[in-house]
């Protein structure tokens, strides 16, 4: 408990918690099933290529979002790049500048131009009135992310990609387990690639998936994950290692077998959260229409500096004293990091670059004690409560 400001860490205080809390710590699940498959695979010698349990995980995602075909990939990065050639996509890409950089480098990786686009002010996704002004017959394709789980306006976009003839496909890093309008995530646009990156809702140490209901699609990036192989020895594309591992699978198959409960222990955390920064002047943590289920995975703070008279960067600063690693997310904005600042002329991202400045993302998960929810949010009231003279100590310590 923080009585005065000399009671926080970055003064010289104690810290409020004696072991880092972390954003993205991992889900594990029962270490049985998982050990019981990772000893299966080691007593079959299947290890890669194909095996038994990722197929069992392909089947299993397919059938949970509700789509035909699943393609398990060895990151969702890959399988963005993947899916980008299996779609024979050339050119320029809209994207959202308010996004994690792998998705606008994974474009880039494989030749493509991301043409950046702001987001909407309040879904933090890509806003169709602006993808509109973009298309001027030089856009090869429209690529939305699913920030936070909360899916972007699918039929505004689906529509735009209609009337322009692009393909659009969608970034469902975080939304996998989600739903928009009672349909899950998975199943819009050409197709979509999760992430089941250690850090994410459902995991398979690393790893991602490209999920469509195109059988074309699906073939095609089937051959591009594995260099292009159509048999043993007859290659028909210029292909790569894209594929999943029997050990990541195990970790998957594990992971989606605690789904529900991952998800219930999200959406308590983030109920805790909402209830303890009630009020809170200048701290609102980001909701979700009723139309949106999410996985809660992502709880993630708006500071407004001009009601809570201290920095969003000031408080991450003083909440990582107190051992409390708060990320900012996705600061500076992809258009404003190095590779891709040359080439935008005189086009702004006034909401991208409010969003990246004012942003926290806080720690969630199993192993987060609602305990010490309620004590983080003690704390946060009282760095908003005495802000002025926080602000200006922390100032002097710059």
């Amino acid at each position: 408990m923080k009585r005065n400001i000399e009671d926080l860490a970055l003064f010289g205080g104690a810290p409020l918690f004696s072991e880092p809390i972390h954003v993205g710590r991992p889900n594990i699940g029962n270490r049985q099933s998982l050990f019981g498959r990772l000893n299966g695979a080691l007593d079959s010698r299947w290890l890669s290529n194909g095996g038994p349990l990722v197929q069992e995980f392909e089947k299993k995602i397919a059938a949970d979002v509700g789509v035909r075909h699943c393609v398990a990939t060895s990151s969702a990065t890959r399988g963005i790049e993947i899916l980008a050639r299996a779609l024979n996509i050339t050119g320029k890409v809209i994207v959202p500048s308010f996004t994690f950089v792998a998705t606008v480098n994974a474009l880039r990786w494989v030749g493509l131009e991301p043409v950046f686009c702001d987001v909407h002010p309040i879904t933090h996704n890509l806003d169709p009135a602006q993808v509109e002004e973009l298309l001027d017959g030089s856009i090869a394709a429209i690529m939305g992310v699913h920030l936070w789980g909360r899916a972007c306006d699918v039929e505004a976009l689906t529509a735009l990609a209609r009337r322009s003839g692009c393909p659009l496909i969608f970034d469902a890093a975080h939304a996998f387990g989600c739903r928009y309008k009672g349909r899950p995530v998975g199943g819009f646009g050409n197709a979509e690639v999760f992430s089941f990156h250690a850090t994410k809702c459902v995991n398979s140490f690393e790893g991602g998936a490209i999920v469509t209901n195109d059988e074309k699609i699906a073939s095609e990036a089937r051959l591009l994950q594995n260099f292009g192989f159509a048999d043993f020895d007859y290659v028909t594309r210029v292909g790569i290692n894209g594929r999943m591992s029997e050990a990541s699978a195990a970790m998957g198959l594990t992971s989606l077998e605690s789904k529900d409960e991952f998800i219930a222990i999200n959406r308590r955390n983030y109920g805790a959260y909402r209830e303890g920064l009630l009020e809170t002047p200048g701290l609102a943590v980001v909701e979700f229409a009723d139309d949106i289920s999410p996985n809660y995975h992502y709880v993630i703070v708006e500071v407004d500096e001009g009601k809570s008279e201290i920095g969003r960067d000031v408080i991450q600063r003083i909440l990582w004293a107190e051992n409390v690693l708060a990320r900012r997310y996705f600061y500076p904005g992809c258009h404003r990091m190095i590779p891709y600042q040359g080439g935008l002329g005189s086009r702004q991202f006034p909401v991208t670059d409010h969003l990246a400045n004012s942003l926290l993302s806080l720690p969630t998960g199993g192993d987060l004690r609602p305990a010490a929810i309620v004590e983080l949010c003690r704390m946060l009231k009282f760095i908003v409560a005495n802000a002025a003279d926080i602000a200006a100590r922390a100032k002097s310590l710059a």
